[in-house]
This record gives structure tokens, C-alpha cells and sequence, in this order.
């Protein structure tokens, strides 16, 4: 693995001390395995292996070293299943690929951005027994996500969930992807609160950042 990819420049400024996904459920073992944890000492965000040798994550979750675990259903448990790898951003990337196979794949990134209604799933590695969590979520409109947080949503942004609430990623997903049609369209950003009526998340669009991610790991 070359290097963390962080796509996303804003932080999560609105997020609460919750630190799990809402309303989601249990993911099937190994049915997402782009899905990378990204931990010092612990879980602290979640990320996408998008080729054999980058993850992109939010910028937030950047650390000077960072263990990388792919491959993970639950990450408190030596499954067998695990790739895991040091990874120390600052410096020359080091000569690793993790192997892909059934535990551990790329995502695509999209090809175009997706439209308002279309399902995305949104996984979560921080919760209470550790296993991977996914979230179904809708995209919402642009004008949605503006009057749910007004003056707050940029072009590089779009909202997921529902507007009554009950739903939603919270702090300790950031990071993660939101794939959509097999394709990563977001990466977890942040929200005002976590499942709140009228406060949806607010996720980094992958689809403006195509031409960037290509060329930064077609310079490597």
C-alpha cells in the first residue's frame, strides 16, 4: 500500500459524542471488503480501498501513523481474515500490496455523480460489539440538504438519509464509504447531531475528486 488518500478537506465540526451508526444493521461477514479500518490503538475511522495500493478516507482522520486493517468483520477478534499494515503517511511509501481475494477488494470510484433518490449503503466499524455495520441511505436533493443545513453545504457535499430522522452515520464512521450502485460516491464527513429530524449527514462527493485521485496516484 503507497499511501492514505484523504479526499475530504472540511472536519466534523457538528459531530456529537455519539460514536455509532443509527438505525442500521448487522453487515453479512466479508460482504464489504473495500472497507478498511483505520486504527491507532483503536478504531477511530473507517475508510475505502479503492486499488491494491491507495484508501481513501476523510481528511480528518489523518494521523502521522496509522495501522490499516482490511479484511475485518469484527475488529476486536483475530478472525484469520485480517490484512493489516503500518502505515506512516510522512514518509517513502513503502513496497506493500496487500493481496486481494474474497476478504479484501477494491471499490470503484464512480463514474459519474449519483442523482438525488438513488440507495446508497454506508458502513460503520465503531459499535458496541465491534462488527461492521451498514446503513441503506437515499442521496437527497440539493435543495434538501441546503435547507437542512443552510449556508453549511458546498459543491464537494451531498446529503444522505431521511429527513424525520432515526437514521444516520455519527463520529465514529468518518471516513467510511457510501457506496452506491457499486460505486463509492461518498466518504463520511459529517452531521448536526446523529439521527436528528431535519439533519441529515453530510458526506464528501467522490465524484468532483475523480480527476484529482487519478492524478495523485497515477504521480506515485
Amino acid at each position: 500500500m503507497r499511501s492514505l488518500v484523504f479526499v475530504l478537506l472540511i472536519g466534523a465540526a457538528f459531530a456529537t459524542e455519539d460514536d455509532k451508526i443509527v438505525g442500521g444493521y448487522e453487515c453479512t461477514p466479508y460482504s464489504q471488503p473495500h472497507q478498511v479500518s483505520l486504527n491507532s490503538g483503536y478504531h477511530f475511522c473507517g475508510g475505502s480501498l479503492v486499488n491494491e495500493n491507495w484508501v481513501v478516507s476523510a481528511a480528518h482522520c489523518y494521523k502521522s501513523r496509522v495501522e490499516v486493517r482490511m479484511g475485518e468483520h469484527n475488529i476486536k477478534v483475530n478472525e484469520g481474515t485480517e490484512h493489516i499494515h503500518q502505515l506512516l503517511p510522512c514518509h517513502p511509501p513503502p513496497q506493500y500490496t496487500p493481496t486481494l481475494n474474497q476478504y479484501v477488494q477494491p471499490v470503484a470510484l464512480p463514474t459519474s455523480c449519483a442523482p438525488a433518490g438513488t440507495m446508497c449503503k454506508v458502513l460503520a466499524g465503531a459499535t458496541p460489539d465491534n462488527k461492521l455495520q451498514c446503513l441503506d441511505l437515499p442521496i437527497l436533493s440539493d435543495k434538501d440538504c441546503d435547507n437542512s443545513i443552510p449556508g453549511m453545504i458546498t459543491d464537494a457535499m451531498f446529503c444522505a438519509g431521511y429527513l424525520e430522522g432515526g437514521k444516520d452515520s455519527c463520529q465514529g464512521d468518518s471516513g467510511g464509504p457510501v457506496v452506491c450502485n457499486g460505486e463509492l460516491q461518498g466518504v463520511v464527513s459529517w452531521g448536526y447531531g446523529c439521527a436528528e429530524k431535519n439533519h441529515p449527514g453530510v458526506y464528501a462527493k467522490v465524484c468532483i475528486f475523480n480527476d484529482w485521485l487519478e492524478r495523485t496516484m497515477a504521480s506515485y
